[in-house]
């Protein structure tokens, strides 16, 4: 009988950092993709540029959603990348489908009074009138005043939840996700008030 031959095991951890090597650190990408927001946004309010503001609310027609999904959609809702994946969700949301958004936001703007005016919506709020807000919205950003950026997104992401919560075929799920999105927005515009969000990387 042959004595079959023997072969060292590969200890588990060898074998996992070989096949891991050459990924991205997570972190390195998070701090990337916050530092990216960081220059977009505080560089927006800093520029003379008045084309910049344009180029900021057609950024995602530009590069494509899914490009900046890519990039910012893992950010926490509390920093300023995850902040600008809400904003540039919310707008293609109602690009891609304002009929069907304004519907939600009549249905619930009767109901959320406080929040519709915030939201600064024309009365009444045909698709157009939408295109044209979330577009002003998010051409704030470059004025400087990031936080009334998301105050206005969140009081408009609101009306829309109610309005979703009156309308029988759309799931509870659906109407979460919304009320969900308004609220990290709110919470984001306190946090920048108070402190600035990404402030500490321009040091």
């Amino acid at each position: 009988m042959s004595e079959r031959p023997h072969h060292k095991p590969v200890p588990r951890e060898t074998a996992f950092f070989d096949e891991h090597q050459d990924g991205v650190d997570p972190a390195l990408v998070t701090e990337a993709a916050e530092r990216a927001a960081v220059l977009l946004v505080r560089g927006a309010q800093d520029s003379d540029d008045d084309g910049v503001a344009d180029r900021l609310v057609h950024l995602a027609d530009t590069e494509g959603i899914e490009a900046i999904a890519e990039v910012w959609s893992h950010a926490a809702a509390d920093s300023l990348a995850g902040c600008l994946w809400r904003l540039y969700l919310l707008r293609s949301w109602v690009h891609a489908d304002p009929t069907g958004v304004a519907r939600q936001f009549e249905a619930g703007r009767s109901r959320a009074e406080v929040a519709r005016v915030v939201a600064g919506v024309a009365d009444p709020p045909g698709p157009d009138e939408l295109r044209l807000m979330v577009d002003e919205v998010l051409r704030g950003i470059a004025s400087g005043d990031f936080a009334d950026v998301l105050f206005r997104a969140s009081a408009f992401a609101r009306v829309v939840a109610v309005g979703r919560a009156g309308i029988a075929e759309v799931a509870d799920a659906d109407v979460r996700r919304i009320l969900l999105l308004a609220e990290q927005l709110e919470a984001a515009g306190h946090l920048e008030l108070s402190r600035g969000l990404g402030r500490s990387r321009l040091d």
